[in-house]
């Protein structure tokens, strides 16, 4: 059996894992466009702070591809798929057969179209290892940068270069963090950023650049000598997509992970999976569910029967010592607590935890984050205790004993 795997990330790592948990003697190739061992994206900020180093941001040790029996083919694109032949062509030319594939390609910066951001020199996006060492470059003492979006990349790119730079976000959101947050949250988290230095334009989208400044819609201008674009991002769908498989935002996949197009599977941020905490069909692009969807994929690949069904929305982020956890859908009753730089919400309806947002003390978020992915009926728990003081009290006996692995 021969597995080849497009992407070298952390759906690719769980698919590794997975097949060799059921298969030692087949042949797995990893197939990467970037030059590097596997790492944690989510670190590139850190790596900017120098709170981490390269070294530190393996998502797997040296030993991995060899303990693993991997061949891996670096800085190299798949260029097509070719389902009859079963094989994928190479950027090098070559071609390499399959009999299972994974297809775990990720997503791409989505850098909108504005008059002038051709002249712009010193333009940059933030999603790779690629990205940060050229960003961290082109940042100097005291360098004027602007960011185009206050969202995940967008303020975790300001930490990252907020010790030397002096930095404006921009974002056609009123608020940030729009997409995780409501708006008590991000009025929290803007204020604990703006303490740290980062200047905001809200509200307001780019018209126009020159060389070095942005014309904003409300007709002020900002200067600047490095832009991020930090809009968004979009999942890299086209190698499924030109073979006829089913594609929606992401590559349709069910809950073994497998597209529409025989043998072939996919996983992580080029996906759109089922979020079990609305029922609905959505992009998740998160590391855990990455990781989760390629051990699925690995294992339905060499012969298991597995599914994986219990995707959900989920963020953990911290800004400058200030932890962001947040998980599920924003709809239902709430429960809330505010108080001491402390913000909990959580969202609760049809005798379910759908979903909720922990700002600062978010020490056992995991408990919450179990009842949104269980699907765990609020009935058969102390709720009310749940909501105020989180821990296993809250739960039966029995289920206390299967949490904790007991036998008893």
């Amino acid at each position: 059996m021969k597995y080849v795997i497009i992407g070298n990330s952390a759906a690719a790592v769980g698919a590794v894992e997975a097949i060799r948990q059921n298969d030692t003697e087949g042949k797995i190739l990893i197939i990467s466009d970037e030059s590097y061992h596997t790492y944690s994206r989510p670190l590139i900020s850190y790596l900017l702070l120098g709170k981490t180093t390269r070294e530190k941001m393996k998502y797997r040790s040296d030993s991995f591809y060899s303990e693993n029996n991997c061949e891996v083919m670096l800085s190299t694109s798949v260029t097509a798929i070719d389902k009859d032949a079963k094989c994928v062509l190479l950027s090098n030319g070559e071609s390499e057969s399959y009999d299972k594939l994974l297809v775990a390609t990720g997503s791409s910066p989505f850098v909108p179209p504005v008059n002038g951001l051709d002249k712009v020199e010193k333009k940059f996006t933030f999603i790779s290892l690629d990205d940060a060492n050229a960003l961290e470059k082109a940042v100097t003492e005291g360098s004027k940068v602007l960011i185009v979006g206050a969202g995940l990349i967008g303020l975790k790119c300001a930490e990252g270069i907020s010790a030397k730079a002096d930095i404006t976000c921009v974002d056609l959101s009123d608020r940030v963090l729009s997409s995780i947050l409501d708006d008590g949250g991000s009025e929290i988290v803007k204020a604990h950023l703006e303490d740290n230095g980062i200047k905001f334009r809200l509200g307001v989208q780019v018209s126009e650049f020159g060389k070095n400044s942005a014309l904003l819609s409300d007709g002020t201008k900002v200067e600047f000598d490095v832009l991020v674009m930090a809009v968004g991002v979009r999942p890299n769908t086209a190698l499924v997509k030109n073979i006829g498989g089913e594609v929606g935002r992401g590559i349709v996949i069910n809950e073994r992970c497998a597209t529409s197009v025989e043998d072939i599977y996919a996983a992580g941020d080029c996906c759109e999976s089922m979020d079990v905490s609305t029922g609905e069909k959505k992009v998740m692009a998160l590391l855990p569910n990455a990781y989760m969807q390629g051990e699925c994929a690995g294992m339905n690949m060499s012969g298991a029967d597995f599914v994986f069904d219990k995707a959900i929305p989920m963020n953990a982020i911290g800004f400058f010592g200030k932890h962001i956890i947040t998980a599920g859908s924003y709809t239902g009753e709430v429960y809330t607590e505010c108080e001491d730089g402390n913000y909990k919400k959580l969202f609760y309806g049809d005798n379910k935890l759908n979903g909720f947002i922990l700002i600062g003390n978010a020490e056992k978020a995991g408990i919450y984050t179990s009842l949104v992915r269980e699907r765990t009926k609020l009935d058969t728990i102390d709720f009310e205790l749940i909501c105020e003081k989180p821990g296993l009290m809250a739960f039966s006996k029995d289920v206390r004993a299967e949490k904790l692995g007991s036998a008893q």
